[in-house]
Parts: C-alpha cells; structure tokens; sequence
C-alpha cells in the first residue's frame, strides 16, 4: 500500500485533523469532515480545499450525509470511496488535539454509511464507529463533558455547546423517512491550526 494513498484499498477510510484531510482527500471521491462543536480560540484560516468535494457533518446531520453519498454513489454507478475526517481540535501551545466529540460524530457517519450497505471500511474507520456504537446512549452526555465544551463554557459559549448538544437527540424510528436536509460541499474551512 502506498505512503501518499493510505488506507487505499478501503471504501471508507478514516483520520484526523487537517494532516489527515491532506492524507486521505487524494483518491477520494468525497471527504466528511466531522465537526461537533465550533472552534475554541482565535479563528484559524480558511484552508481551500483544492476542488476536492467535501461536505461537513455535525450532530444532526449523520443520517441526511449517508444518504447523500449514497445518492452520489448511485449517481457514479461504481463503488464511491468516503474519507471520514475527525476535525479536531488545538491545544493553548498550538499543537493538535484529538476532539473525543468529533471521533464520535465519525464514528455515527460511519456507521450510518455501514446500514447504507457502504461498509467496507477500513480499521481506522472500524474503531470510531464501534466507539459510536459503544458510547451513542451517552453521546449527549460525552459531548457536553468533553474537553472542548468545558473550554467553551468557560468562554461563555455553553449556548454553542447546547445548541450542538440538542442535534443529537436520538433518532426515533418511524415509518416515513426522514426529510433530507440540504448537503452543500464547501470550498474551504477552517480547521483548528
């Protein structure tokens, strides 16, 4: 397997932070970056996404992105490989922060593109979404204690916090589908330094 293309040989792939967008995003036919809560400190810069198609997921939105690769993969006619990107978070010395709230979001993306029949994933993307599975009672709970939403809070963003934290309600199966929410692909974004 080739260093420039990990994971390669996997339809669905899995990594972390702007390093594992740059990673993955080569052979890609879509990247999903995985971004529960907004950004504590200064704004980074918009990174542009270099015409790659790429859509962002929050804790509402899992179920909605799944069926949208699967509309896009039916639109192909051919197997559509998904990166699944952990956005993150910094520390206060600027170093890159693995976020517990983004790995779980993930983990639910993945698993709802596994109940699409998307599901040959590879290890890096098994274990987020066996963590979901693990953890999804808690989710809610998880998020809002998370390292993130302490450091939001006491920044005086809990609102931030409880507005994510509300997507996340859980999912009540009922006989209709659910009404897709719009995906839009994003030109860049701004991923923690």
């Amino acid at each position: 397997m080739s260093e420039s293309l990990p994971q390669q040989k996997y339809q669905v792939r899995f990594d972390v932070g702007l390093a594992g967008f740059r990673a993955l995003a080569g052979d890609a036919d879509v990247i999903i970056l995985a971004d529960a809560l907004p950004a504590i400190g200064d704004p980074a810069p918009a990174t542009p996404l270099d015409g790659h198609r790429v859509i962002v997921s929050d804790l509402g939105n899992p179920a909605h992105v799944a069926q949208w690769v699967l509309a896009r993969q039916t639109e192909k006619a051919d197997r559509f490989s998904v990166a699944v990107i952990a956005v993150g978070e910094r520390r206060r010395d600027g170093s890159p922060r693995p976020a517990v709230e983004d790995f779980l979001l993930a983990g639910e993306v993945i698993d709802e593109l596994s109940r699409l029949g998307i599901d040959h994933c590879s290890p890096e993307a098994a274990a987020p979404s066996a963590g979901f599975l693990g953890l999804r009672r808690a989710l809610r709970h998880l998020v809002s204690a998370s390292e993130t939403a302490v450091a939001l809070g006491a920044a005086g963003r809990g609102d931030d916090v409880r507005a994510a934290t509300d997507l996340a309600r859980p999912r009540v199966a009922t006989d209709a589908a659910p009404r897709p929410a719009a995906i839009v692909p994003v030109r860049e974004f701004r991923f923690p330094a």
